[in-house]
């Protein structure tokens, strides 16, 4: 989707294996963090909820470069982001996204092997708290089949970016 483009969140968590600064996030320092929620420059940020207090958040700066090149930005966020997002934003749209069934998260944590067991066991209570806020927000997508779940986020993407005016209609008839 051109339109869009995901917003790389800053961190204070260390760097894994294979990511890159700028790409998958803007790893800096908690000095860093902390100089730059001082100054007022994140839309939102949470301190994350596994590993030693490690911070999370997405810098205005980088919601001012995608729409300075005429995209959309898309925030990958936890839950208590987006809905900070949704309270401070206007028009913003929150699509919660979730496994299939805790087993299945389970067996996806484990298998992308980035978290120790101890992280897992964390990630996988903080997934049952935050299944209790997916009421609050706008859509819900259950991720089981990814070409349907793509379609789906497609779909609402789409008709909010149409609604806001921020692409042409499309052509609903048939090609």
């Amino acid at each position: 989707m051109p339109q869009l483009e995901l917003a790389v969140s800053a961190t204070t968590r260390p760097q894994r294996p294979g990511e890159v600064d700028g790409r998958d996030y803007w790893f800096i320092s908690e000095e860093e963090f902390d100089r730059r929620l001082a100054e007022d420059d994140f839309l939102e940020w949470v301190k994350l909820p596994w590993g030693p207090g490690y911070r999370s958040g997405t810098l205005l700066s980088e919601l001012e470069r995608i729409r300075s090149e005429g995209r959309s930005p898309l925030l990958e966020i936890e839950t208590g982001g987006a809905l900070a997002v949704r309270d401070r934003v206007p028009g913003s749209v929150t699509i919660f996204v979730t496994a299939p069934s805790k087993e299945a998260l389970e067996q996806r944590l484990r298998s992308r092997a980035t978290e120790s067991e101890g992280e897992i066991d964390q990630r996988l209570a903080i997934a049952e708290r935050q299944l209790e806020l997916e009421s609050e927000f706008d859509h819900r997508i259950v991720n089981d089949d990814l070409e349907r779940a793509f379609a789906e986020l497609e779909e609402i993407v789409l008709g909010h970016l149409e609604r806001a005016g921020s692409i042409p209609a499309r052509d609903p008839s048939p090609r």
